[in-house]
């Protein structure tokens, strides 16, 4: 008795959408199913009272504070029986289905809470649950049929036992299978959001921090040297006349530290001339001796120039403090629909991702946007940073606001 399936399959297909080989009605194929088939009650009966112990005390329990926190480690722990169930069901039913993706990881800065949600609206961790759900009865009814036929009605066994672990096969497959890409996607966004929001927020509190301790000090300090110039006017001109010189002194660094802060928050050159002039100028102030070379036929998105601008001067920066280098390069090109940097310098190398915040934001950040962030640096050097960018046509902008037209036009 023998059953006969396809015995080709088009290019591509995925092994798991294969049905079992031809085979004899009692080879160890068959019986394999029958072992499935008998272990889905107690299996069932274990996912189904893990989920009402475990899910259902975590709802009725929202309502004081460990409630959320026992949903979410209950879904962690479906997960996990949905990593047994599709283990059985590769060992049983020859169905290979890869793993899901790991719930993605959230910087330390996030917080407990935004983890949290994470982790309850886990939609791999939902879809377990309504398998041990639907498990229960199935699991009942196929053990009872399967016990039946063992000794009612063995000729037809192997024909009953295919059609059942069919229907297992397709409940793996539907449920327990890895989310599609959309649903990837959304996670590895929702994760790029908090490394965006993180970077956000850093850069928010640094100018604030600069802004502080830099120029609103400088300014009121003279404010406080005028007023006390405006006293001794009528009774001591020469003090007064010093005091006035060293208020200007004071304006003029002032002044240059809000040019320092505004560059650093958008330079200037870099809306009005690009890339090419912004890293030229960046490069100009690197105590290293730096060639810049710049091959771009285009300007890509203005999202996209500032976040390669802050790359380089952020490295170039690292190159100054720590390389001990003689000399360094910047390459720019487009590469398709790329934008790939690569900055190299023969320093004493041993640069590292892990070696600090510094190199891990950089990489976050262009992790946010869909780029990429490698470091070659061996020690003894020399070491070569690349980073890819995707490359966004800059007619895909919004428009600028009239006011900032008009504030660029008074630049010029």
């Amino acid at each position: 008795m023998t059953e006969r399936l396809p015995t080709s399959r088009p290019i591509g297909e995925a092994d798991s959408d294969r049905l079992p080989p031809v085979r004899f009605a009692f080879d160890r194929h068959t019986w394999k199913e029958i072992a499935h088939l008998l272990a889905n009650l107690p299996v069932a009966l274990l996912g189904f009272t893990y989920v009402v112990t475990v899910l259902f005390t975590g709802f009725w329990l929202t309502v004081t504070v460990i409630g959320f926190p026992l949903l979410a480690a209950g879904l962690m722990g479906a997960r996990q029986l949905g990593k047994l169930e599709r283990a059985r069901a590769r060992a049983l039913l020859g169905v290979r289905i890869a793993e899901p993706s790991p719930l993605p990881l959230r910087s330390s800065r996030s917080g407990f809470f935004a983890q949290l949600w994470m982790g309850i609206k886990d939609p791999v961790g939902w879809r377990t649950v309504l398998y041990d759900f639907i498990r229960l009865p199935w699991g009942v009814l196929t053990f009872a049929i399967t016990l039946t036929s063992l000794f009612v009605l063995w000729p037809v066994l192997p024909f009953i036992a295919r059609g059942l672990s069919n229907v297992d096969r397709v409940m793996v497959r539907g449920l327990l299978s890895p989310s599609d890409e959309l649903e990837r996607r959304i996670a590895e966004l929702e994760s790029d959001r908090g490394v965006v929001v993180d970077t956000a927020a850093a850069d928010l509190r640094r100018i604030e921090r600069d802004l502080h301790d830099g120029a609103q000090a400088r300014l009121v300090n003279l404010a406080m040297g005028l007023g006390l110039a405006k006293e001794k006017l009528l009774e001591d001109p020469d003090t007064a006349a010093a005091m006035v010189a060293e208020a200007h002194g004071e304006v003029k660094l002032a002044l240059q530290e809000l040019r320092d802060l505004a560059r650093g928050i958008h330079p200037a050159v870099l809306t009005d001339r690009g890339l090419d002039a912004a890293l030229s100028s960046v490069a100009s102030r690197c105590t290293v001796p730096v060639k810049v070379t710049a091959d771009l036929p285009a300007r890509p998105a203005a999202a996209i120039e500032g976040i390669a601008y802050f790359t380089v001067s952020e490295l170039l920066q690292n190159i100054s403090k720590h390389s001990g280098a003689r000399t360094a390069s910047v390459d720019v090109w487009r590469a398709d629909d790329r934008l790939l940097i690569q900055v190299w310098d023969d320093g004493r190398g041993g640069a590292r991702l892990d070696g600090g915040t510094g190199m891990r934001g950089l990489a976050d950040r262009l992790g946010a946007v869909d780029g990429l962030f490698v470091i070659d640096s061996p020690p003894g050097g020399p070491t070569v940073v690349t980073a890819e960018l995707p490359w966004r046509d800059r007619s895909l902008d919004a428009r600028e606001p009239r006011g900032a037209e008009e504030s660029r036009e008074s630049r010029r």
